[in-house]
């Protein structure tokens, strides 16, 4: 599959798109947020990079 064609979503903390990696193959419903920063990040309403 080419890398244009990947699913993607949005991260609720930096708002920006991220895509399907390999590692979230079975998981990547329950995948919400782009990085592990923005998981830390996610309660104190601070943008990540």
């Amino acid at each position: 599959m080419k890398k244009d064609r990947l699913p993607s979503k949005i991260c609720p903390v930096c708002e920006r798109p991220f895509s399907w990696r390999k590692k979230w193959c079975r998981d990547w419903a329950n995948v919400i947020y782009c990085s592990e920063r923005c998981r830390r990040s996610k309660n104190r309403g601070s943008q990540c990079g």
